[in-house]
């Protein structure tokens, strides 16, 4: 963790020397600009990643990505974010960026409601806004980056869950609980919708008891996981649907000797829940290409800053990634995996 800081770290200081060096004011980068561009004084782009919270190495991952697009295509990339998720002091970075002209301010909203007014204020100076892993407010950005649809992602969650608890139980059945990041994170919101809906259409004896916030702290996941398998000793099932929650939760079953008895699935990296997969506290682990999600966020920052992605387009050329469907404003990078014991070893991200 604290390796893969530094490295972001180092990148971001870079990035912010040349903003402060070469950035355009206001009127020099106005919607539909120019996009980074050759010699002759051509203005270069310029595009801020802001995760929920920097050095977790979900979003670690994502900024990788996210560099290897900025790099193919001479575009400065500052990659910056709260230490703390904290979602005040990410709207300061999305006023600090409009200020200096930054191009485009692509935004992964911890909360909403608090980044709403820096967002529209980025955009009414002049930076394109958009949202990448959860949206933002319909009207405080362009277009959203979307790793799957909510209902791909909720679904999978559960169908995940209910394939571990046949093969450890026999049958989709027994208390389950949500662990969350936070109740006000949008996305996970929206999945916990569709994982309700999937659990009564399909697997009725699958009872959610309790959803539960880890407020993006590890420790919290942890604690409050030990408090639901003392709330509910029959529990059998743990959702830790953040990359922070899920190996909070799987920690806290680990410890408490349940490992194989009480089940723990939902999102992470591959590299951070692989000692879990083999050691068995984990069966299944749900995401998608963190490292495709940061490539095609850059990508279609740059399409919508040079005026080549448009409302109406249904299908959006990414690139190395080819060509990926746009749903209204919403631009999918699509499809989700399932990680396990038998094919955790063929990724590293």
């Amino acid at each position: 963790m604290h390796r893969a800081t530094r490295v972001t770290t180092y990148v971001v200081m870079g990035a912010a020397v040349a903003v402060l060096a070469g950035a355009c004011t206001k009127g020099e980068h106005a919607k539909g600009g120019a996009a980074s561009g050759a010699a002759g004084g051509a203005h270069k782009l310029t595009i801020a990643l802001l995760p929920k919270k920097k050095g977790i190495d979900y979003f670690t991952s994502v900024s990788k990505g996210a560099m290897a697009a900025a790099a193919q295509d001479s575009v400065t990339l500052i990659y910056d974010g709260p230490d703390d998720g904290s979602p005040e002091k990410a709207a300061s970075m999305i006023e600090k960026w409009a200020l200096k002209g930054v191009d485009v301010i692509a935004v992964s909203p911890n909360d909403p409601s608090v980044l709403a007014p820096a967002m529209k204020a980025a955009r009414a100076r002049g930076s394109h806004v958009i949202t990448w892993d959860a949206d933002g407010q319909p009207d405080t950005r362009e277009w959203f980056v979307n790793q799957a649809t909510a209902e791909q992602i909720g679904g999978g969650l559960v169908d995940a869950m209910a394939a571990d608890l046949k093969a450890v139980y026999g049958a989709p059945e027994g208390d389950v609980a949500i662990v969350t990041a936070t109740l006000t994170a949008t996305n996970q919101n929206e999945w916990i919708k569709y994982m309700k809906a999937r659990l009564a259409s399909q697997y009725p004896k699958m009872h959610l008891v309790a959803v539960k916030p880890s407020n993006e702290d590890q420790r919290v996941a942890f604690q409050v996981t030990r408090d639901l398998m003392t709330a509910y000793p029959n529990l059998r099932g743990v959702f830790g649907i953040s990359s922070v929650s899920f190996p909070g939760a799987a920690e806290a079953v680990k410890q408490a000797g349940r490992s194989g008895k009480t089940l723990v699935t939902g999102l992470a990296t591959p590299n951070g829940m692989r000692a879990y997969v083999m050691d068995g506290t984990v069966r299944s682990v749900v995401l998608w290409n963190t490292e495709d999600l940061g490539y095609l966020t850059v990508k279609a920052a740059e399409a919508v800053a040079n005026g080549t992605l448009k409302a109406g387009a249904t299908t959006f050329d990414a690139g190395k990634l080819g060509q990926k469907t746009v749903a209204g404003d919403n631009v999918l990078l699509g499809g989700i995996l399932i990680f396990n014991k038998d094919n955790i070893g063929q990724y590293n991200f």
